[in-house]
């Protein structure tokens, strides 16, 4: 610093005064920036061929490629002089990759090491079976996420000031840090997962993990390029942590209603509407417990009931329990799924879920039920398939069997007209794939 201060400022006083006392030939300014430069250098050399700690490193790495060339030699004042005088670079090139490749190293380590223990700190703080904090009524451990990224941003930057080569090769060896870190973090998610059921706090510190995942979310989405794999890859590891916390959260609620759903088989759809008031009391009361996460993953669980909620119903009328020979025995039956359907849309929909295209699906295989013309039943499949392009024929034939008053050659009529609309049409949302028929 000393050194840079003083060949500033005395090549200032030469530009400005001494320059112009001796003839242009003597090219005085051009004699003393060179000695200068070279006194400088022969010290730089000297510096970068001891020992040096990382700091140190850094400091000299920053005088070659950012304070000598841009703060000293584009000074308004000398910058045209030295110009000119065409003075090298403060370290020779293999000095200077040499020391570029020691801070690389080093800095990589370093980060690193730091996420490694953040994470050992974040698990210890999960076995101490603590309620976690919260933010705006939402569980969460936010100084991970914020530590992680900080780490990596702040070492990005730090090589960026020194210059844009150095800092671009200390992000190629980052750009695998964050989605190795995440699947070490997923690994021991899943470990405690496993071990920690019966600690008080386990379903919050699973909601915080949850949580978590939104700002390496938001991170990602906005810092990497689509055709970057490790985007994918990160994009990929938080689904699976956030699934997977899903899928405990609503084990519970979902082994709850399984008894429920069987009543509309056993009753015969007699008591529809008092099993599904049951149904949407039973589901009531575990989504207070799920406000505790943030709304994007609210939302998503949310979908996640509303989903279950309609697949079960479907599940049920798929049974083959219920064969009806009448069309007003048929009639009763449609108008006692559209009203369970209507208010389980209802239900779901008031509690945030955005899964409009769930919502069609009872109304449609209602009034297949109803319906008793033949070009009207066929009419309403297509509909059915083309709004649900992965039901199949198993399913369809599932459902008529309800239909007791169908000849063979009607149904045969109906179930090839399914084949002939779904045979080039892609499964789009998967709603009956996942519906298995017996």
């Amino acid at each position: 610093l000393h050194m840079g201060k003083t060949m500033k400022e005395d090549l200032t006083v030469v530009v400005k005064y001494i320059k112009q006392l001796y003839p242009p030939e003597f090219n005085v300014f051009s004699t003393y920036a060179e000695l200068y430069h070279n006194y400088f250098a022969s010290q730089a050399k000297k510096n970068a061929e001891s020992h040096l700690e990382d700091k140190d490193i850094y400091l000299l790495l920053s005088w070659v490629h950012n304070i000598y060339p841009k703060d000293m030699r584009k000074d308004h004042v000398l910058a045209e002089e030295l110009e000119k005088v065409k003075l090298g670079s403060l370290l020779p090139s293999s000095l200077s990759k040499e020391l570029e490749k020691k801070y690389l190293d080093s800095e990589e380590a370093t980060i690193k090491n730091s996420l490694s223990k953040c994470l050992d700190k974040e698990i210890q703080r999960w076995k101490e079976d603590k309620e976690p904090e919260k933010l705006s009524g939402h569980f969460q451990s936010e100084l991970l996420a914020i530590f992680v990224i900080q780490s990596i941003y702040s070492g990005q930057k730090r090589a960026k000031d020194i210059s844009t080569a150095v800092g671009e090769e200390l992000s190629l060896r980052l750009s695998k840090e964050l989605p190795a870190f995440l699947k070490s973090y997923k690994d021991a998610f899943e470990d405690f997962k496993e071990k920690s059921k019966k600690h008080r706090y386990y379903k919050p510190i699973l909601i915080a993990n949850i949580n978590n995942c939104w700002n390496f979310r938001d991170y990602t989405e906005k810092n990497m390029a689509e055709k970057d794999d490790n985007k994918a890859s990160i994009l990929s590891t938080l689904s699976d942590i956030e699934n997977s916390g899903f899928d405990v959260l609503l084990q519970q609620l979902f082994a709850q209603l399984k008894p429920i759903y069987k009543k509309f088989t056993e009753n015969k759809w007699d008591s529809s509407n008092e099993i599904m008031n049951e149904i949407i009391k039973t589901t009531s009361k575990h989504i207070s417990d799920f406000r505790t996460l943030k709304d994007p993953f609210y939302h998503a669980i949310i979908e996640k009931i509303h989903a279950r909620l309609v697949k079960e119903y479907i599940m049920r009328l798929l049974k083959r329990k219920v064969s009806l020979k009448t069309p007003t025995q048929q009639q009763n039956l449609a108008q006692n799924i559209s009203k369970n359907a209507a208010d389980l849309e209802a239900f779901c929909t008031s509690n945030g879920s955005q899964a409009t295209w769930l919502n069609s699906a009872l109304p449609k295989l209602a009034e297949i039920i109803r319906l008793q013309d033949l070009g009207a039943i066929k009419i309403e499949v297509a509909t059915l398939a083309t709004t649900y392009p992965d039901i199949r024929k198993r399913h369809l034939e599932a459902l008529l069997y309800i239909k007791a008053n169908l000849s063979r050659g009607e149904l045969k009529s109906i179930l090839g007209y399914l084949a002939d609309s779904t045979a080039s049409t892609l499964p789009g949302a998967p709603l009956f794939s996942n519906i298995n028929v017996s």
